[in-house]
């Protein structure tokens, strides 16, 4: 059974490229295109598509509005496809968080360029997008933890765990996070409970580079944290969050002398580059016992081994629980070869990592 697509793009031209892409794939089926969102809303009503593709720069009601009616009165998986300036990629961070799966970025120049260098990732998207957990079964997005069901305590969680640090007695010394589809979303989650004092944090996001730097400016304005793009040779300092910029390169961390994160060039890994396997094993290596592990909702495997290296090292590992992942794919590939130690609902997971960590 095709997956049934409508496109939602103020341009012409943009609407039929993404058609011409879309539609070429055997198991998607384009059932239509809108120009604006009052056509969308009402395309949506009448064709109920599996998914939408949605641009958010649009003139009448832009796309982040539009989104937001949407994922309140009538959720369903939407793909942002969004300009790369500076406006479009602020814009395309703040649709993640309201619930959008992904988002695919516009290139530079002639859009005739998707035709050339697409690769297929948009049809790959709107395929992620199609099996997103949330929205099975229940006609709508899982809602996003209330206050009360984030605030398990700390010492509950250790109590559970029966530990409050690393298994040598020894707090975790680094918080390594990966994510994929979803991940912008359970990022705003977890992030803002991290205080001042934490310990460093190095996350791989699977994120077009055009976007990771609106990602990590959104997330250091709303978090107690700082939150800064990973530089090659930097060193890693408690208090902040340092994020992969989504590149030609892998993101290790290192001991040499002090605790750094480093960016390699190398082939992908698991698919990817960065990948989220790349930098648990650095970890492993690096850290031992002394880190934290954390494999949050995406499509594919990337994560897993590096995951299971990390445990195997001594280290605690957590994935996220297939209740609260969008896409349940890199946490059960974790879960089924043993990798976490601990499979926790998105709510718990900060609170977890902050307890191995002593605080």
């Amino acid at each position: 059974m095709k997956t049934r697509v409508l496109i939602v793009d103020d341009s012409a031209t943009m609407r039929a490229l993404l058609s011409r892409m879309l539609g070429s794939e055997p198991d998607l089926e384009v059932i239509g295109t809108a120009a604006d969102a009052q056509q969308a809303r009402v395309m949506i009503r009448e064709m109920n598509p599996d998914v939408v593709t949605l641009d958010v720069e649009m003139p009448g009601m832009n796309g982040l509005d539009f989104l937001e009616k949407i994922m309140r009165l009538r959720p369903m998986p939407v793909v942002i496809v969004s300009g790369v300036t500076r406006k479009g990629a602020e814009t395309t961070i703040r649709a993640l968080e309201l619930g959008a799966v992904d988002c695919y970025a516009k290139p530079d120049g002639s859009i005739m360029n998707l035709l050339d260098h697409d690769g297929g990732a948009l049809a790959n998207m709107v395929r992620s997008a199609a099996r997103a957990s949330q929205w099975r079964g229940s006609g709508g997005r899982a809602a996003a933890p209330s206050p009360a069901a984030a605030a398990v305590s700390r010492e509950a969680i250790a109590l559970s765990a029966g530990i409050s640090a690393g298994r040598t007695g020894v707090p975790a010394q680094l918080i390594a996070i990966g994510a994929s589809t979803g991940g912008v979303e359970a990022l705003h989650h977890i992030l803002p409970s991290f205080p001042q004092n934490c310990p460093p944090t190095v996350i791989v996001q699977h994120i077009s580079a055009a976007f990771a730097p609106a990602m990590a400016d959104r997330l250091d304005k709303q978090c107690a944290v700082t939150v800064r793009l990973i530089e090659s040779g930097m060193p890693l300092l408690p208090g902040h969050v340092y994020v992969a910029p989504g590149n030609d390169r892998h993101a290790v961390v290192g001991t040499a002398g002090r605790l750094t994160a480093t960016m390699k060039p190398g082939d992908p890994v698991s698919g990817h580059r960065p990948s989220i396997d790349t930098l648990f094993e650095s970890v492993a290596r690096s850290l031992g016992p002394a880190a934290v592990g954390i494999l949050l909702t995406g499509m594919g495997q990337d994560g897993a081994r590096g995951l299971l290296a990390m445990r195997q090292a001594g280290a605690h590992t957590i994935a996220q629980d297939q209740a609260t992942s969008t896409v349940y794919g890199m946490p059960r590939a974790a879960a089924d070869m043993g990798a976490a130690e601990k499979i926790l609902p998105l709510p718990r997971i900060a609170e977890r990592a902050l307890a191995v960590a002593g605080l």
